[in-house]
């Protein structure tokens, strides 16, 4: 094995964290201990855990997670601050001579590990001015607003994300670059990586994800959330507003009946997905694999 990280990536609900487990077991038996470092960004809030498929720690198969669990649901987490943590686990993992696996469908926390990835300067001047705006006006003009300065930013953020779109035109006022240029279209690695993308046929993926939510909804996610909410979870910037979390905040203020809660989860999960095979898909190095083959695991670690 040439490459110092493994990367699996690809959309929600195409079995990211399965592989990393095989992953991970195949290479101990050939004597080389692997340790994983999550890449999903809300992953990272203590509590939140069935709305993002979490492992629990007996299904991890007695491997070593990083990143997991990290902050409470009060805490604004930058992408800064997760590149600075994901990096030094993985440096750590490396000295140890095990491999680092980042697992993970949030294409920015990938991308700010794996490339050489640097944040532009921020303004607290212009962010409280934008986030005024935010609160004043809605989403829905700054969102315009961002299509028209950076549409490739837009359709990778969406229409709903506040925070990120605040961010994304903080970034244009302040550079005079649209935020979808910071990035080269060549990024320089950080460390080599062997990097594995899971893909699902369309109408399949569709299934799987309608089925998903449905699923979050029957394991208890309501009692999950309901715990959260005395914890701060309303109060928390990005958790609030996580898919399924403000969906079932919304069922439990009876906002939305549990029909309606459940189909709108359902629709900005597809969303969310289709955005990330976009995101995945401007990754030149990536050898894309079908999820569903039956020697998927084997098909992957015979790229290693």
């Amino acid at each position: 094995m040439s490459a110092e990280i493994i990367v699996i990536v690809g959309a929600t609900g195409t079995g990211k964290s399965d592989l990393s487990l095989s992953t991970a077991e195949r290479l101990a038996r050939a004597g080389r201990p692997a340790e994983i470092v999550n890449a999903d960004a809300m992953q990272l809030y203590r509590g939140m855990n069935i709305g993002t498929a979490k492992l629990a720690p007996p299904e991890r198969r007695g491997i070593t997670h990083h990143m997991l669990d990290v902050y409470d649901v009060t805490a604004d987490v930058s992408v800064a601050a997760y590149q600075a943590d994901a990096r030094q686990a993985i440096d750590a993992i490396i000295a140890r001579g095990a491999v680092p696996i980042l697992v993970g469908g949030s294409g920015l926390y990938v991308s700010s590990v794996i490339y050489d990835f640097q944040f532009p300067v921020r303004d607290a001047e212009v962010r409280s001015r934008l986030e005024a705006e935010l609160a004043e006006r809605g989403v829905g003009l700054l969102f315009q607003r961002l299509v028209e300065r950076d549409a490739e930013a837009a359709a990778s953020i969406g229409p709903h994300n506040g925070r990120r779109i605040v961010r994304a035109l903080e970034v244009i006022e302040l550079t005079g670059i649209p935020v979808s240029g910071q990035l080269p279209d060549r990024p320089v690695p950080w460390r080599s990586a062997t990097v594995l993308a899971l893909q699902h046929p369309r109408d399949l993926l569709v299934q799987r994800l309608d089925q998903r939510v449905v699923g979050m909804w029957a394991a208890g996610l309501l009692d999950e959330v309901r715990a959260l909410i005395p914890l701060g979870l309303e109060r928390g910037v990005t958790a609030s507003r996580a898919i399924g979390y403000a969906q079932a905040l919304g069922e439990l203020h009876e906002t939305l009946t549990e029909a309606q809660a459940i189909a709108e989860a359902q629709a900005l999960t597809r969303r969310y997905a289709r955005r990330q095979v976009s995101w995945f898909r401007r990754y030149r190095e990536a050898v894309w694999l079908d999820a569903a083959a039956d020697d998927l695991g084997e098909q992957a670690y015979a790229l290693l």
